[in-house]
């Protein structure tokens, strides 16, 4: 007689938790370890700090899967509030409207300015790069090069630490997919009341809902839906090693507790959102050395958040602000009251989250905590964001591996990595963001982590997990839209050849 099926999720962040409470309340015995002593929802967690609430990396829960909504709706109900949604840009000592205001572009660039602007927009469009390569083909395609100089080549090049000629053409389709030059001046001429929502690109939607006491509030609430359902959520579990038995199939995760002590889970599954470059060195034995060697040259990159405590006087309201202005180090300045009120105690008070881009070990990273505080505050008062003073006490919080790199080579390092798990690693299941090295959003990792939970309830691959698009166009399509797994748009890896 088999044992009842045991399911191990290696990661509490949106994807793990997404798949194991799934799996919990279909029967199935699943088992979440999470390295974290305290916080679950990876990045998508909220830390707090004297009574004041912050969300590391900004997170809005906006997605054009109705499935999805549902989920958040069910796991969190009325604890979730709707918000407008204001960003801006702020270049040359002036914030520009995002996403693009056609006059307020005009007005503050100038018209002649402007006018160079839509020459080379007009230019691209005539004679674009044939088959871009890079992030900077890609954007000179649809906005003309001299509107990727002013808005996108200083920014982007602050968080990824490379040039944008380095960047693969594919982060930019997958992050602002369905954004041009032209959709962008005909959302902003077109009244609000006749936008359809579904048809808005994710970069352009004017407003979007989010927890109340932060995205970590979902993630709390999701792991105490897996414990209800009768599963497992171990916090401060580092897995140091996976095991698979050939006899049975199964797998025998280890994992080392806060007070060093080594336990063994063992299941016949393993849902992972670990991040390749650290997974692959879990394996024993060990994968082969051109495995090995893909996997561990995948790149990430890091961030710090400093979170100030300022006085709420003449504060900006934008949700976040991108920071394109030389001579800072700063990539952009959250106004976590924006997001949501209930995030801070005192109403006289705010706090603001600047963002670090960099990488782990480096200089940034490495400077003493007082002293990112206080170059965040002079950075504040530079850019005119504050008045000196005003800053009354900081935070730090460290982000390792924030975004997956798309380099030119990432694509032949993953196949590489995906052929060996398929041919020798079955019931090992990586999902959401680092788990298949892929730069998507909370709602798209969701879906990885519940198609995977579908095809592990169904006790076969009915839905290959890589083709979760990162605008998730997809689970609109169809009638049906129960777990969008009758989309159209969604082509399933068949389960064996015909013919």
């Amino acid at each position: 007689m088999s044992s009842p099926m045991h399911v191990i999720c290696v990661g509490a962040g949106p994807a793990g938790l997404t798949a194991a409470r799934h799996l919990a309340r279909a029967g199935v015995k699943v088992t979440v370890l999470e390295r974290d002593p305290v916080h679950v929802g990876g990045i998508s967690r909220t830390e707090q700090y004297k009574g004041f609430r912050f969300d590391v990396g900004g997170h809005r829960f906006f997605s054009k899967s109705s499935e999805i909504e549902a989920l958040w709706d069910d796991m969190l109900g009325d604890q979730l509030i709707t918000r407008p949604r204001k960003s801006r840009i702020f270049y040359n000592g002036k914030l520009f409207d995002y996403p693009l205001s056609a006059l307020d572009a005009l007005t503050k660039l100038g018209f002649l300015e402007s006018c160079y602007c839509g020459l080379s927009y007009m230019k691209a469009r005539l004679f674009p790069i044939r088959d871009p390569k890079s992030f900077e083909d890609w954007v000179v395609n649809q906005f003309g090069r001299r509107l990727f100089n002013i808005f996108f080549k200083t920014y982007t090049e602050k968080v990824w630490g490379m040039k944008c000629r380095e960047i693969s053409a594919d982060w930019a389709a997958q992050r602002i997919k369905g954004l041009s030059l032209g959709k962008a001046i005909a959302q902003a001429l077109t009244p609000s009341f006749i936008r359809r929502r579904s048809a808005t690109p994710k970069t352009l939607i004017e407003s979007f809902r989010y927890p109340r006491l932060g995205p970590g509030q979902m993630w709390e609430a999701a792991a105490d839906q897996v414990r209800d359902a009768g599963g497992d959520v171990f916090m401060g579990m580092d897995v140091q090693r996976l095991t698979r038995h050939t006899d049975d199939n199964s797998w025998s995760v280890f994992a080392q507790d806060s007070e060093g002590v080594e336990h063994e889970y063992r299941g016949q599954h393993v849902i992972s959102s670990v991040a390749l470059r650290d997974l692959v060195k879990a394996f024993d034995p060990a994968p082969p050395e051109p495995v090995m060697t893909a996997a561990g040259s995948l790149r990430y990159r890091d961030f710090l958040t400093v979170a100030l405590i300022v006085r709420d006087v003449d504060c900006f309201d934008d949700n976040w602000i991108y920071i394109h202005q030389l001579g800072v180090k700063v990539g952009r300045i959250q106004n976590f009251k924006s997001w949501s009120p209930h995030l801070v105690p005192d109403p006289d008070l705010n706090c603001l989250g600047l963002e670090y881009f960099c990488f782990e070990g480096d200089g940034l990273w490495e400077s003493p905590d007082e002293n990112l505080i206080r170059l965040a505050d002079e950075e504040l008062i530079q850019l005119g964001l504050v008045t000196a003073g005003h800053v009354i006490d900081g935070r730090v919080i460290r982000q390792p591996k924030a975004y997956p790199v798309y380099d030119e080579n990432y694509e032949h390092r993953i196949a590489l990595f995906r052929d060996w798990l398929t041919a020798e690693a079955p019931g090992l299941h990586p999902v959401g963001r680092n788990g298949m090295h892929k730069y998507n959003n909370q709602d798209h990792a969701m879906m990885t982590a519940l198609l995977t939970a579908e095809n592990i309830l169904a006790g076969e691959e009915n839905w290959d997990v890589w083709q979760v698009n990162e605008d998730a166009e997809y689970h609109e399509a169809g009638d049906d839209k129960t777990l969008a797994l009758k989309s159209e748009r969604l082509v399933p890896r068949p389960l064996k050849e015909t013919g």
